[in-house]
């Protein structure tokens, strides 16, 4: 009892130490999420030993991932983003996807790697979760620019998911765990169009006089949907990803629209200032530093994966909208779409506990992610503010 309430103590400190690390060089500005893994390294058991991911710590951290993509879901605005930036995103995922596979089992061919299928797919995937709060904050949300971004963004972390589970079900020699995808999508679609239709006047009533005081019905029915639509997912056997990210995407369709702005903002505080802080300092606290610098090789594969991030989401960017963005918002998108490490974690844990991969090339993987996150949004942060306001 004793360690896990002084790994709690440390985590929320590391968690308020975070955003005033980031804000030490204003001229490179530092995402939060970095800092926050950073300092997980840190205080975690490869370094000062100060903290631990024990069991209470570690629920926090999936729900903490939950709730990234709860809110990543919410962000979309299928009106803004349906149409050429939906189809091109689509499409640049496939050719990513292509790419990633070609380049993947090559490496394993060379024996670089021991798993190309997984590697494959985590080299196409964005971290729209985490970017959500840079973009937002940087005020590229809402413009132009930002909604062909959002759209790659999405299909950058719908679509690896989807693909994780049937690669799963494939793997696991029970196709009829496939078919569970299809289950669960038509529940949480009846679940949307429930959510859409059915308005009652006492709750919509419960809800507009709530949202001021101790009842927070709102918060509390958000909270119920994300935490039943997660529950769901894991007893299919799908990932818990698939569920909140579905569950935002239901949230935001029911609010858009609407003046919610008050209501989005204890989400965020719920999110961003609690959970999801957990989540990016216990991946740090269980990065394996020992088992990246047992081997000069995985030391290399660190800026390789990096690179095939930058190649694989990159070049879609370059390729596919020369007819819809200018020139000089081209790079800037092909750099946000390269950041990826939520759903990085995610595949080399699935990995890893099926045997598939490889401990030290996981930790290469999640080690590129975190590059990718630190390096790529601040250069394509920079590149947008050379260019101008839209």
């Amino acid at each position: 009892m004793e360690i896990t309430q002084a790994s709690i103590v440390v985590v929320a400190a590391v968690a308020v130490l975070a955003p005033i690390l980031a804000d030490l060089t204003p001229r490179v500005r530092v995402p939060i999420v970095v800092a926050e893994v950073a300092l997980g390294v840190i205080v975690g058991p490869e370094v000062l030993g100060l903290a631990e991911v024990d069991d209470f710590i570690d629920a926090l951290s999936v729900y903490g991932l939950a709730f990234l993509f709860f809110l990543a879901g919410m962000e979309i605005d299928f009106a803004r983003i349906g149409g050429r930036p939906t189809e091109l995103g689509f499409a640049g995922w496939w050719l990513s996807f292509a790419l990633g596979l070609a380049i993947s089992f090559t490496l394993w061919a060379l024996g670089a790697i021991t798993a190309p299928v997984l590697v494959g797919l985590a080299v196409t995937t964005t971290a729209l979760g985490t970017l959500m709060p840079i973009l937002r904050d940087a005020g590229v949300l809402g413009r132009r620019f930002g909604d062909y971004l959002v759209a790659a963004g999405a299909a950058g972390e719908f679509l690896p998911v989807v693909a994780v589970s049937v690669i799963l079900a494939v793997e696991s020699g029970e196709p009829a765990r496939t078919a569970l995808l299809l289950v669960f999508a038509v529940i949480a679609a009846a679940i949307g169009v429930v959510a859409v239709r059915s308005r009652p006047a006492r709750v919509v009533r419960l809800v507009r006089t709530t949202m001021g005081t101790s009842g927070q019905l709102a918060v509390r029915l958000a909270l119920l949907l994300i935490v039943g639509l997660v529950v769901l997912a894991a007893e299919l056997d799908l990932d818990v990803i698939l569920g909140a990210f579905v569950a935002g995407i239901v949230v935001g369709i029911v609010i858009r629209d609407t003046d919610a702005r008050a209501f989005e903002a204890k989400l965020d505080a719920v999110g961003f200032g609690f959970l999801i802080p957990i989540f990016f300092i216990a991946t740090g606290m269980e990065y394996d530093l020992d088992a990246l610098l047992s081997d000069p090789i995985d030391v290399v594969l660190v800026p390789a994966f990096a690179a095939l991030f930058l190649l694989c989401r990159g070049a879609p960017a370059l390729l596919l909208y020369r007819r819809d963005l200018p020139r000089d918002e081209r790079p800037p998108l092909a750099l946000f779409s390269a950041a990826a490490l939520p759903l990085v974690i995610a595949i080399t844990e699935i990995g890893t506990e099926t045997g598939a991969m490889d401990e030290r090339e996981a930790v290469a993987l999640v080690s590129a992610g975190m590059l990718s996150v630190l390096v790529f949004p601040i250069l394509g942060l920079n590149r947008l503010r050379r260019r101008g306001p839209d």
